[in-house]
């Protein structure tokens, strides 16, 4: 075996030799306004060497100099942050990696794969650097495998996804980060010598503090039209960290992946540890442009029915909470009938029944219809919803448990929790360990029990509100750094059990809020709720920072009772997202009514903008008291703009607001919408007409120094 493994070294350091000798590699990563470069040296190891606005000359490669390592290594020369470190199984812990080879692959029209070799050549280790180029939406992803033909395992402590260099003047960091209901709030700061990190060490409801996106914007601050800006974000639905390097040179390091704190990884022979995607977009028309890459990549490529339309809906949570029967049940169905929504949706409140769910303290896990709540189960609820032309939703949390519970009782072992000290317990419960295929089978049961009971269930809001506390698997054992990465992987067998099954269910992503927004777990969901804070003011800063990412279509909105706001101004928030209710439509005004089922007609009716078209932000709520967006269709033949007067001061000044995204040649006509009974529209520019070039150059007056109005400005070519 050990003469094996030396001829097997040997042959690497032969593979490896030709490049380091010969002529020098080049590997270039490109989409149609992107380049990302990389370039042996006569080292024979890999260095990027740009990354930016497309090169577009076969020549120009050539003449860059190197930015950095392609995949730094520990133990080496470098004395910075590593992309991997390892401890091989006699004891060394270097690693150097040679470039082999590289190869691209087209994966369909305009989308290529790039698989660039490395090896070390004293020990069988390689590593490959994966990278997908989508050259329409501007988008590249990158993710690394690691793999080994040692005799016995190798620790792995560092795995990043990725590596990237940059050598400007400046650099400014934008991060989105908060708390539950104050969500995803945006802060710029200069990166200066030294290290920054982001990060989450919480498991299951893992960006609860710090979303697991970023922007970088380049020389100087980011600026909505204009410079150069990068946006990275992790595909990984659990702990993840960004370290940003700034170096004695000024130079910046960025490093993406797995945070791996608390999860050294043992790597057996012959497996192949895949780290989770990095996913990233360059733009040099500002963060506008950035993000309508990031949308239309989303929609296009990674969603759940990325290119579908959403369902409208009434939940009950507001109206009822855990207080419901059937009967206020069909009644709230007659509300959603009235209100013109596709969808009523049933959350918390419907299971237990020793431990009833009467609130959050006991029931969780025990997914059996409360029988004095629901004496004819779920089936008479989608029956009826049937019967009167509406569709059926229910809310679950699989992955939950409370100590009070049955399944607590029967199956303590399925639960993460250290087997020697006193539990404690986030929101009354605990985290099921998706690390043992017993409970992942259980998990999935939850949904293919009511599935199959009930075939009629058309959508599921699917929530997870603890994060992984008292860290133990009594499945792993003596695996226990692998808890954090061996439950994630758990939940996407269930979620690809899931969607192998049910592959045309909506299922919204929720986690106490907005615990949970990343683009692994949206291939198995279809909508994110972006907080459980949906006060509208409040809304527009949260869904702002979102829309940096996410396209509308993801962003879950609805009407309630939060906030003192008038229902025609909650209602054109939630209109810039996916349109929703959770609100006692019976307690509103005859004239509020009104409102919302005119919002409900023309949010369908212009659906296709709304949720398909491109975004523009034209007003920043962190810029002053008023905020601004449009939406933009294809060919720009419809746009809807939505326009927000905050708290403005008495006598300030309003200026008029420029539009985007306009053919200038044409001519549109503007109508406002979303108007009460028997109020007529007070702006200038209603049932007007104007080219788009004037509409982009001057502007429309549209703000006020009301507090928390709004208006809904249809916009239509005309000629």
């Amino acid at each position: 075996m050990k003469r094996n493994v030396w001829i097997w070294t040997a042959l690497l350091f032969a593979a490896a030799l030709p490049a380091a000798a010969g002529e020098r590699q080049t590997v270039h990563i490109a989409t149609e306004h992107v380049s990302l470069i990389y370039r042996t040296g006569d080292d024979g190891r890999l260095y990027q060497t740009y990354l930016g606005e497309k090169l577009r000359h076969a020549s120009d490669p050539a003449h860059l100099p190197e930015l950095g390592e392609a995949y730094l290594t520990h133990g080496m020369e470098d004395y910075f942050e590593p992309a991997v470190r390892m401890l091989h199984s006699d004891g060394n812990p270097s690693l150097l990696l040679k470039y082999v080879s590289h190869e691209t692959n087209a994966l369909q029209p305009d989308v290529t794969e790039t698989v660039v070799r490395l090896q070390d050549d004293r020990y069988p280790v390689e590593v490959k650097l994966r990278f997908v180029a989508y050259a329409k939406v501007d988008v590249i992803t990158a993710c690394t495998e690691i793999s080994h033909r040692e005799k016995k395992p190798v620790t792995l402590y560092r795995y990043a996804s990725s590596l990237l260099h940059f050598d400007r003047a400046r650099y400014f960091l934008t991060e989105f980060t908060g708390d539950w209901a104050h969500e995803a709030n945006m802060t710029e700061t200069p990166l200066t010598f030294g290290r920054k990190v982001l990060d989450s060490k919480l498991g299951s409801r893992a960006n609860m503090f710090c979303s697991p996106f970023f922007l970088l914007s380049l020389d100087r601050e980011a600026d909505e039209n204009s410079g150069q800006v990068f946006f990275g974000t992790i595909g990984w639905t659990g702990n993840f960290r960004f370290t940003f390097e700034v170096d004695q040179k000024n130079r910046l390091r960025l490093l993406s992946g797995i945070n791996p704190y608390a999860s050294e990884y043992a790597l057996s022979p012959g497996e192949t540890f895949r780290t989770p995607e990095f996913i990233f977009t360059y733009s040099a028309e500002g963060k506008g442009r950035a993000s309508r890459n990031f949308h239309r990549w989303a929609r296009s490529y990674r969603l759940k029915d990325g290119e579908g339309s959403r369902l409208t809906l009434l939940n009950n949570w507001e109206a009822t909470y855990f207080d419901f029967n059937e009967e206020k049940l069909l009644t709230l169905m007659d509300e959603a009938v009235k209100l013109g929504v596709d969808m009523f949706l049933l959350d918390d409140g419907w299971f237990g029944n020793r431990y009833p769910r009467s609130s959050d303290r006991q029931g969780l896990g025990d997914w059996e219809e409360t029988a004095d709540k629901l004496p004819n189960g779920v089936g008479r609820l989608v029956g009826e919803a049937t019967a009167k032309g509406i569709r059926f939703g229910i809310w679950i949390e699989p992955e939950m448990v409370n100590p009070k519970s049955e399944l607590y009782e029967k199956h303590r072992d399925w639960v993460i929790h250290l087997p020697n000290r006193e539990e404690y317990y986030f929101r009354n419960q605990l985290v099921l360990d998706l690390s043992n295929p017993a409970v992942r089978d259980y998990v999935f049961s939850v949904v293919d029990r009511l599935m199959t009971q009930y075939p009629g269930i058309a959508y599921f809001k699917w929530d997870c509100n603890s994060p992984v506390t008292n860290i133990y698997s009594p499945w792993l054992k003596d695996r226990q750094s692998h808890l954090y990465i061996e439950h994630v992987r758990g939940l996407y067998n269930v979620l690809e059990r899931v969607r192998a099954k049910y592959p045309d269910l909506p299922m919204m992503l929720c986690s106490g809020g907005g615990g949970r927004s990343d683009y692994e777990a949206l291939k198995y969901f279809t909508e994110f709720w972006p907080s459980d804070n949906t006060d509208p003011v409040e809304r527009i800063f949260i869904q702002w920072g979102y829309s940096h990412f996410f396209p509308s279509k993801t962003l879950s909105a609805h009407v309630t009772s939060w906030g003192r706001q008038s229902v025609k101004f909650r209602t054109d928030v939630a209109m810039t997202g996916k349109l929703g209710f959770d609100i006692r439509i019976d307690e509103l005004t005859p004239d509020e009514q009104t409102v919302c089922r005119d919002a409900v007609k023309n949010f369908k009716r212009l659906e296709d903008v709304l949720l398909n078209g491109d975004l523009y932000r034209l007003v920043s709520p962190y810029e002053g008291e008023h905020a601004a967006l449009m939406y933009v269709g294809e060919e720009a033949k419809k746009a809807v703009l939505f326009a927000f007067d905050l708290h403005p001061r008495y006598a300030g000044q309003t200026a008029t607001l420029r539009l985007a995204g306009l053919q200038p040649d044409r001519q549109y006509e503007l109508q406002e919408i979303n108007l009460p009974p028997g109020v007529e529209s007070r702006l200038r520019c209603h049932g007007r007409r104007y080219s788009g070039d004037y509409l982009m150059k001057v502007g429309i007056p549209v703000f006020s120094n009301n507090p928390t109005v709004s208006h809904v400005i249809e916009i239509g070519i005309s000629d």
